[in-house]
């Protein structure tokens, strides 16, 4: 099916014959070339508007792009001195990390030495305490058989 505008081929021939009734022979291609000079400048009026908008457009479009250009420009710049920052910051965070770990294994040596030191300690009060109490047990027996 042939559709023109919504309008099929008998719709179509019926307004051609209406057109040549109302206007007659003659006047049909004065109203054809009325109308395709009113289309002419319809469609020159269109694309001078175009025009129009696209000059008008590519000022702000170019001031858009510089503005756009800036932002990246200064949101790099900021990331960068961020990125500067933050190394740093991890750079001091590792240096005192290792600094405690380094103050932590020596108060580790330190403590397991005096725990050596107080361990012996011990021991030989125990002994000592043990000496005591078998001599203490000795006299005390001695005394019990004197008796």
């Amino acid at each position: 099916m042939n559709h023109i505008l919504f309008i099929s081929g008998g719709e179509l021939v019926l307004v051609m014959l209406l057109a040549l009734l109302f206007f007659g022979a003659k006047a049909i291609p004065d109203i054809a070339k009325t109308l395709g000079k009113g289309m002419r400048e319809f469609k020159k009026a269109t694309n001078e508007i175009k025009r129009e908008i696209n000059e008008n457009t590519s000022d702000i479009k170019r001031d858009f792009n510089e503005i756009k250009d800036n932002v990246k420009k200064k949101t790099d710049e900021v990331k960068h001195e961020f990125d500067e920052q933050t190394s740093d910051v991890e750079k001091n965070i590792q240096k005192i990390s290792d600094d405690v770990k380094e103050k932590a294994n020596e108060a580790t040596e330190k403590v397991g030495k005096e725990t050596t030191k107080l361990g012996k300690k011990i021991e030989e009060s125990a002994d000592d305490n043990a000496k005591d109490k078998k001599d203490d047990d000795k006299k005390g027996i001695k005394d019990y058989t004197e008796d």
